[in-house]
């Protein structure tokens, strides 16, 4: 991995678990709403909002912190 990506990684809230999504648009929600279903998730603002994925053109992403 490039350092710029390791950069991206670094999360401020310590060592904390993630889940990153990335795929199309539908992929992402589909997920999101699987994990609420499923209750591994109590609520959908869990994840972070979708934006558009920085080393896939035309994907979206999302990443839920635990």
């Amino acid at each position: 991995m490039s350092s710029e990506f390791n950069e991206l990684l670094q999360s401020p809230r310590g060592d904390l678990p993630q889940i990153w999504v990335v795929g199309s648009r539908e992929q992402v929600i589909h997920i999101i709403n699987e994990f609420y279903v499923k209750k591994v998730i109590t609520d959908r603002s869990q994840f972070s909002p979708l934006i558009p994925a920085p080393l896939a053109p035309g994907q979206y992403m999302t990443l839920l912190m635990r």
